[in-house]
C-alpha cells in the first residue's frame, strides 16, 4: 500500500475524475458534471480527494464539511482495484479531514441496491439510520429566490 498516494484534486483533474466516476461510481447525480465539480473544488479545494497508484487514478472521495456536519460522497474505487485497501485509505483521509475541521459525526449516502457497499460501510463502522429518509428536489434558476429580511 506504500505506493498509494492520496491528494486533493485540482481543476486539471476534473475531466479525469468525471470519466473515472462513469467507470467506478454507482449511479450519477444532477451535479455530476464539470460545472458541478468545478464549483466544489473552487468552494472547498480540499474536499475532493484522489487516490493514485503509479500515477493512475484508482479512487475518489468527497469529504464535504459545511461547518456543522460531515458528509462523505463519491467514495469510489476502480473495479479492478477493489479489495486492496484503497477505499479504506480514502475514508480514513476523509475522516482525518473532518476531525481537523472540528467535525463530530460523518455520514454517507449509500444506494439501497448497492449491497456490496453496505458491507464495506458496515466494516468501516458506519450504520444505516432507517428512521431518516432523504428528500430531494432538483433546482433550476427559476427556483432560486432572493433572500429577504
Amino acid at each position: 500500500m506504500t505506493d498509494l498516494r492520496i491528494r486533493t484534486a485540482v481543476p486539471a483533474d476534473l475531466d479525469s475524475v468525471l470519466a473515472f466516476w462513469r467507470t467506478a461510481a454507482e449511479g450519477t447525480s444532477i451535479s455530476d458534471d464539470r460545472a458541478g465539480v468545478e464549483r466544489l473544488v473552487a468552494r472547498d479545494p480540499e474536499a475532493l480527494l484522489l487516490a493514485e497508484r503509479g500515477g493512475e487514478l484508482v479512487g475518489t472521495v468527497i469529504a464535504g464539511f459545511d461547518g456543522w456536519r460531515c458528509h462523505v460522497y463519491r467514495l469510489a474505487v476502480h473495479p479492478e482495484r477493489r479489495r486492496q485497501g484503497i477505499g479504506s485509505a480514502l475514508l480514513a483521509a476523509a475522516e482525518e479531514r473532518f476531525v481537523r475541521l472540528g467535525g463530530r459525526r460523518a455520514d454517507a449516502m449509500v444506494l439501497v441496491r448497492n449491497e456490496t457497499a453496505h458491507h464495506a460501510w458496515g466494516a468501516a463502522g458506519y450504520g444505516p439510520e432507517e428512521h431518516w429518509r432523504r428528500w430531494v428536489k432538483p433546482l433550476t434558476d427559476r427556483d432560486v429566490k432572493p433572500l429577504t429580511d
